[in-house]
């Protein structure tokens, strides 16, 4: 008895589905451990970035319709994310972001794959890469750079390194794990 085409091009599907997600796993499980924060050093100093100034006593609100839940909220606009827990009443922890040249369109993701340490699509290396979308065949991901510098990309390259500063790197990295929930408002 011959298979209908849509039983077939199911199990495609979820064949392709499962080895996406096996390759995501080996990804994440094979990133190299990085030394403790403290015995970090840059590798070519970069002077001091200003960072956005914020009065503790006044974070950044969250933005409307983002969602429910743990999740990282990204606004592509006000260049911010804010890693919220699920606990009601928790104040999510917020921080500037310098996004890439190619942006990811509004909506729910999730994380698809982490790398410890990598070079960027711009060729710095850099580490604490958490994946969750892609646009004009560019992966997007939130990253640090390894000599701690936040340029400005170059706007004449399609990059998709959202970057941020290595302590906001940091807990990036201890926050959004694989399956994690990203979501992109404008």
């Amino acid at each position: 008895m011959a298979r209908s085409s849509s039983g077939i091009v199911a199990g495609l599907t979820a064949a392709a589905v499962a080895v996406v997600g096996f390759l995501a796993y080996q990804a994440s499980a094979s990133a190299p451990e990085r030394p403790a924060t403290a015995a970090r050093q840059p590798v070519n100093p970069a002077p001091p970035q200003p960072a956005a100034p914020q009065d503790p006593a006044k974070p950044v609100a969250l933005p409307e319709n983002s969602g429910t839940g743990k999740r990282v909220v990204y606004s592509v606009g006000l260049k911010r994310v804010w890693l919220v827990e699920a606990a009601a009443g928790a104040a999510p922890r917020s921080f500037p972001v310098v996004p890439s040249t190619v942006h990811p369109k509004p909506g729910s993701y999730v994380v698809g794959s982490r790398s410890g340490a990598v070079t960027g699509s711009d060729g710095v290396p850099i580490e604490h890469v958490v994946r969750f979308a892609s646009n004009q065949n560019v992966v997007i991901g939130f990253s640090a750079r390894v000599d701690g510098a936040t340029p400005a990309p170059d706007a004449a390259k399609k990059t998709g390194g959202i970057r941020m500063t290595r302590a906001d790197g940091d807990a990036m990295w201890a926050f959004a794990m694989v399956t994690s929930k990203v979501v992109v408002v404008p």
